[in-house]
């Protein structure tokens, strides 16, 4: 008679996996940290977009290339960060990290010109990239497997806390102190958790080295690479990011803003009230997807094509209101459901983590995290091109989120199955592994 070991919520961790505990959130926690000043830099410049606009004397496609190129940077940095993970380590990654977007916020802070704030958005973008991967490779070396899925949503959790602050406190000082020395005295932050990097942070804990890393030169990178982007599990993790976070980035990373005032005819104080309900919908609902999928791994794919169609139909009842402007239970509605879409944009990470080895999980994570942020900053540029062609009208510069998201649902549905068969056949292969036979 034989029997397999199956994982539950409540079993201690297999023989040879991480040990979770009180020290493993002291460490995780402070690679957090680290991410939460990051989302901070990079969602500082969605409360000052139209401050921007005037400080620098753009328009909205000029306005919205601070963004674009941001995520530029940010989207083409995720496979090279991916492969220093796997290389070098999270604290030295981080480390980098830390160090760029505090020099880009600082620089954002005393730029003059219109090109020199470019330049300093990249420099954060730079080291914005370096964060979020590093967290999830954190996670995976000091956490359970069987932890992932609520690891990767208390992380996004954490960012959502980021963009909260710079929601509701970092406006309050722009308004009040003004541009300076609000982006100057937030930069601080920076300078706070890489001091506590440098003395809690370590990469895995003590008996839980990884194997060495061959020499990274261009031949290791190209396998990596290949090996990852050849499993339907990291191709459909990048799809589901691609399709599920993008309207929610656009709207608090630039344009939320400027749509609620502009053409819903809101006070500042009103628009940014309803952006912190995407933020605060965004926290309470990771929590809840995070137990979800958890405890039920075939929820994945149901939940995160459910965001997709929420996030559509409200999307489109807002933006061809009959009416000129939306009414505000219409828009409250939309900004709790846009909450939504950065909980499911983490379940990409779910499909793409079971496809790959140890060795390969940053590169994967690098390949799923670029989805996202290669739609946000294709809508980013298409929004505030057909504003500009169409004289601010909404409607039209708005219906490109449609686009992005038909492209990404057929990619998305196509994938679903073969991705499926596979992890169904590495689960039985484990199980056959682990099968006891009594002497």
């Amino acid at each position: 008679m034989s029997s397999a070991s199956v994982a539950r919520p409540g079993d201690p961790p297999p023989e040879g996996a991480p040990p979770g505990g009180r020290r493993a959130v002291a460490v995780w926690g402070t690679g957090v940290s680290v991410y939460f000043v990051a989302v901070i830099f990079r969602t500082s410049l969605g409360v000052a977009g139209l401050d921007a606009a005037d400080r620098f004397g753009v328009g909205a496609s000029a306005l919205s290339t601070f963004s674009i190129l941001q995520l530029l940077v940010y989207a083409g940095m995720q496979i090279p960060v991916g492969l220093l993970v796997d290389r070098l380590g999270t604290k030295k990654v981080l480390g980098l990290g830390v160090v760029l977007f505090t020099a880009g916020q600082l620089g954002f802070a005393f730029s003059p010109t219109y090109g020199m704030a470019l330049a300093s958005r990249a420099l954060l973008g730079c080291g914005d990239a370096m964060t979020f991967i590093s967290v999830l490779r954190l996670g995976s070396r000091w956490f359970p497997a069987r932890r992932g899925p609520m690891i990767a949503q208390l992380a996004g959790l954490a960012g959502m806390a980021g963009n909260l602050v710079s929601t509701l406190v970092l406006a309050r000082l722009l308004h009040g102190i003004g541009w300076t020395a609000a982006f100057a005295g937030s930069a601080l932050a920076g300078a706070v958790v890489f001091v506590l990097l440098l003395l809690f942070l370590k990469d895995h804990p003590e008996g839980h080295e990884p194997e060495p890393a061959p020499h990274m030169g261009a031949a290791y990178v190209r396998r990596q690479i290949a090996a990852s982007w050849r499993e339907p599990g990291t191709r459909l993790g990048l799809w589901v990011h691609f399709t599920t976070q993008f309207p929610a980035m656009v709207f608090l990373l630039l344009w939320g803003m400027p749509f609620l005032v502009e053409a819903q005819g809101l006070s500042r104080a009103t628009a940014g009230e309803l952006l912190t309900l995407v933020v605060l919908s965004n926290m309470a609902v990771g929590l809840v997807y995070g137990q979800i999928v958890a405890r039920h791994h075939g929820a994945r794919l149901p939940l995160a094509l459910g965001t997709v169609a929420a996030t559509s139909l409200l999307w489109a009842a807002t933006v061809y209101h009959p009416a000129d402007r939306a009414p505000m239970w219409l828009l409250i509605v939309l900004c709790a459901v846009l909450g939504a879409c950065g909980p499911a944009s983490m379940i990409g990470f779910d499909f793409a983590r079971p496809a790959n080895p140890p060795e390969r999980q940053g590169t994967a994570s690098g390949i799923t995290n670029m989805g996202g942020f290669v739609a946000s900053m294709t809508t980013l540029l298409a929004v505030g091109a057909l504003l500009d062609a169409t004289g601010d009208d909404y409607t039209v510069a708005f219906s490109s989120v449609f686009v992005l998201q038909a492209l990404g649902l057929s990619q998305v549905l196509r994938l679903r199955k073969q991705a499926a068969r596979l992890e169904r056949e590495r689960l039985v292969a484990s199980r056959v592994e682990t099968v006891h036979v009594p002497a």
